[in-house]
Order: C-alpha cells, then sequence, then structure tokens
C-alpha cells in the first residue's frame, strides 16, 4: 500500500514519465556481474545482507538492453525491495514508522 501510495505521490509531483532507458552499457555489465560474484560470495560465506541482495538485482537491471529482460529484472528488483520492507516490518511489528 505505502508503494502504490508514493507512485500516487511521484505522478501527481511530475505527471506521466517517459525517458529513455539508459541501460546495457558495457559498465552496467560488469557491474552486474561484480555485484553477482559477491552476492555469491557473501551466500557461500553465510554473510548475505539485503543491501547485497537488492545491489545485484539493481545491477543486472541495468545490464539489461532488451526491454522484455529489463521488465523482468525490474519486476525483480521491485520484489526483492518489497521483501525488504517485509523484512523490517517483521522486525518492528507494533512500533509506528
Amino acid at each position: 500500500m505505502e508503494v502504490y501510495a508514493e507512485r500516487q505521490r511521484q505522478i501527481a509531483r511530475f505527471g506521466g514519465q517517459h525517458h529513455p532507458d539508459g541501460t546495457g552499457s558495457a559498465t552496467d555489465r560488469k557491474r552486474a556481474d561484480e555485484a553477482r560474484r559477491h552476492c555469491d560470495h557473501t551466500t557461500r560465506t553465510g554473510r548475505l545482507t539485503w543491501n547485497d541482495i537488492l545491489t545485484e538485482e539493481g545491477c543486472e537491471a541495468l545490464a539489461e538492453s532488451d526491454p522484455d529482460l529489463l521488465c523482468t529484472e525490474l519486476v525483480q528488483v521491485a520484489a526483492g525491495a518489497l521483501a525488504w520492507i517485509s523484512d523490517l516490518d517483521s522486525r518492528t511489528e507494533g512500533l509506528a514508522r
């Protein structure tokens, strides 16, 4: 619900937004590879964090130039962010944000 409310605030402030993707550069692909390796390493060593997960998902999205695959990656970014929010909420049950 909070994500939807934020999106409505963005629309009210900026209106419909249409921008080039700006994704798929060699630099972005290299960052995605590095983020993937780092995430794999922290997983193997038991030190995986939400930062690692969301960084990897974000880098993978930025590395993608195909619109269909980019959409898939952005869904993964959104799902990862929602999972992190859910985890934060579970740690602060009963506390107002």
